[in-house]
């Protein structure tokens, strides 16, 4: 369901949905630009996933299923409470609702997120990370 790659302790980790599902689950109340409306996110933190990998880089390279990548800092992830979604209202994302997985920020609780340069880093159909 996940692979992360690159500057990590084993180079490789592929996650099944059991897997991320034992990860310490969160849940984040915040509107996005693509949805209307305030939605409940749950998932876990990104920040905790990079932690457990041992992960040395200074950005994460996103990759949804829908060929679209973005480098994300890795500073993003010390600083605010990013998650990475399997859930919107309770409901777990299917592709047609941005799932399976989405890189969610908590835009809602800091200004400075509501900026386009932020909204570019919400992967949805996300799958693959690249730490760089």
């Amino acid at each position: 369901m996940l692979e992360v790659t690159g500057q990590i302790a084993n180079a490789h980790a592929a996650f099944s949905r059991e897997a991320l599902e034992a990860l310490p689950r969160v849940e984040l109340v915040t509107s996005t630009v693509v949805t209307d409306g305030r939605h409940v996110f749950s998932g876990f933190l990104l920040r905790d996933l990079l932690t457990q990998l041992d992960a040395q880089g200074s950005h994460v390279t996103a990759i949804g299923l829908n060929d679209y990548v973005v480098d994300i800092p890795i500073a993003d992830f010390q600083r605010f409470d990013v998650i990475i979604a399997d859930r919107m209202d309770g409901e777990l994302l299917s592709r047609d609702r941005k799932g399976p997985l989405w890189i969610v920020y908590p835009r809602d609780d800091h200004e400075v997120l509501q900026d386009i340069r932020y909204d570019y880093r919400w992967v949805w159909q996300l799958y693959r990370l690249e730490v760089k």
